[in-house]
């Protein structure tokens, strides 16, 4: 293939990564609003989700959209914002339980419709058909991509 005539798989990774980075920093101006980064509002969506029986420093990391280098400083600068709890466990002193607090309920709730709003109108333009079919070609793409 010719120099600088990029294959057709390769545009459309390009693409792919684009888009994602410019959605991104889409979500992180408006979190940025309430005063999060887009991995803490992540952080507490995986929180809200597990709900209060909470979930270990590892799994909240494995769980995060983008990786996340050192998980304990952003749990330790959530923690002390009093969005987030973390306790060792009695049984097992070596894991670390985390959950959120109700001020962290309070902020991520307060987040959803913002967040639906900024999804709907990213979106506005697919009907349903086509973002099923957007869905299933992502997927398709990561399927056998490993991740460490």
């Amino acid at each position: 293939m010719p120099r600088g005539n990029p294959l057709l798989e390769e545009e459309a990774f390009l693409n792919i990564v684009r888009t994602a980075d410019k959605l991104l920093r889409a979500v992180d101006r408006l979190v940025r609003q309430h005063g999060l980064t887009a991995t803490q509002y992540n952080v507490l969506r995986i929180l809200r989700g597990v709900g209060q029986q909470g979930t270990t420093c590892r799994e909240v990391g494995e769980r995060l959209l983008n990786a996340e280098p050192d998980i304990t400083r952003l749990l330790d600068r959530m923690e002390k914002r009093g969005l987030v709890s973390r306790c060792r466990e009695a049984q097992d002193r070596r894991f670390v339980t985390v959950r959120i607090t109700p001020a962290g309920l309070e902020l991520v709730d307060a987040l959803d419709e913002p967040i639906a709003g900024f999804h709907r109108e990213r979106f506005a333009a697919f009907s349903q058909p086509e973002l099923g079919q957007l869905i299933a070609a992502l997927e398709k793409a990561r399927d056998g991509v490993e991740t460490p």
